[in-house]
């Protein structure tokens, strides 16, 4: 009841500050003979700041270029709203939902903001479980839409491998709780979208009934037109990229800096470790160090992704695809991982030179040192790269999401 009235009060102080900033915004300015999606994700996608908001990026734009109105919506308090991405969404064509006031000076919330945009919409993508465990009886009460469940990773198997290795109490309580959400999810969804193979064969046991399932993966282009790509003898050091708000990027990164850095400092004392990532908590910021440097968000990773001379994935645990796999092998960029870290992609012949053990850092650091030193084995995992790519390329995933989108 207090959580209800403290909102309440927020709301109506941002609607008194919107009147004087006179913040109006029309969300009825769209097409009306177009069939309508509404989206929404927990934050309004932050395509340069993480795996999944890339994703959903991509998503959207295939479904404007193929004649759909988008209706955007995050699922953040409106007196906390950010906005900072919401024009980009906009230019691209798509309707999104910031707090504004109606034709009446009153507040446009999240609910209202359905309400307006429910006529039109034949589908509801609501993405990760919590959204569509929050919303989806919202959606079903104002319009006809198809309830899709975009998985975005499956959460249980996630926190499930992660308490298999920590038994700490607290992570399954999160596996257990996150079982059911996504169960019955999928019981209400007319179309659950996980992201790999590999997720749909994990889930299928549980289910009680059968299920349409669409298996929509990460968008990975190999950049064929890629001018700054250097060869193995211009190129040094490791790069790990990763989003810190995702638990198994924040534990690959102080395993990768306590267990496998001393043993590579064995056999290559300059070699440096690059470490790119949003929201590092001070833990990961105290790491920094002349060999491994932690260099927070970059805008434009590129330089990097050319210049290395190997990306590293050490996950101990996980689910869905990993976008960051997919990105070095966009640039050419070979790499070593784990099997939790290479879930999705077929490494073919090359798997032996790319794969390690988790529970061995000293095997971990030896095939980062092979691959690091030998010239041929470099050039076979980077070549390879656009044939591992082509399952994830951009006519492959939008087959997918016009599938959904019958």
């Amino acid at each position: 009841m207090y959580k209800k009235l403290k909102h309440y009060i927020r709301n109506r102080k941002l609607e008194k500050k919107l009147r004087i900033k006179a913040e109006n915004l029309d969300f009825s300015n769209f097409d009306k003979a177009k069939k309508g999606v509404l989206i929404i994700d927990s934050i309004v996608p932050e395509y340069d700041r993480d795996s999944g908001s890339r994703r959903l990026f991509h998503i959207i734009e295939i479904m404007l270029k193929r004649g759909f109105n988008v209706f955007l919506m995050a699922d953040s308090k409106e007196y906390k709203f950010k906005n900072q991405y919401c024009e980009v969404y906009r230019k691209m064509g798509a309707v999104v939902y910031e707090p504004a006031l109606d034709e009446n000076n009153k507040l446009i919330d999240r609910k209202r903001f359905i309400q307006i945009v429910s006529p039109n919409i034949e589908f509801a993508w609501l993405h990760r479980p919590d959204v569509f465990y929050k919303y989806y009886a919202l959606v079903k009460k104002y319009s006809r839409s198809k309830l899709i469940f975009d998985m975005v990773d499956f959460h249980y198997l996630r926190f499930k491998r992660e308490w298999e290795r920590s038994k700490n109490p607290s992570i399954e309580k999160a596996m257990r709780k996150y079982l059911k959400i996504e169960l019955h999810n999928a019981e209400m969804a007319n179309i659950v979208v996980p992201i790999t193979d590999d997720d749909k064969m994990e889930l299928l046991p549980l289910l009680g009934k059968e299920t349409k399932m669409v298996v929509v993966g990460n968008i990975h282009q190999f950049k064929s037109d890629n001018f700054g790509f250097k060869n193995f003898n211009q190129r040094e050091n490791l790069l790990f990229i990763g989003s810190f708000l995702h638990t198994p990027n924040l534990d690959a990164v102080k395993y990768l800096h306590n267990k496998i850095l001393p043993n590579l400092l064995k056999i290559l004392p300059t070699l440096k470790i690059d470490i790119i990532g949003s929201y590092a908590p001070q833990e990961i910021l105290d790491l920094n160090s002349e060999n491994f440097r932690i260099l927070g968000f970059v805008e434009d990773i590129s330089e990097y992704f050319n210049s290395a001379k190997l990306f590293v994935a050490p996950l101990a645990f996980g689910a869905g695809i990993k976008g960051k796999i997919g990105q070095s092998l966009e640039f050419g960029l070979p790499l070593v991982t784990t099997e939790i870290g290479a879930e999705g992609f077929d490494f073919s012949s090359n798997a032996e030179l790319m794969i390690a053990p988790i529970d061995n850092p000293e095997v971990f650091a030896e095939k980062i040192i092979s691959l690091y030193t030998n010239e041929n084995f470099w050039n076979s995992v980077s070549e390879n790269s656009e044939k591992i790519l082509e399952p994830f390329s951009l006519a492959k995933i939008e087959e997918r999401i016009m599938e959904v989108l019958k």
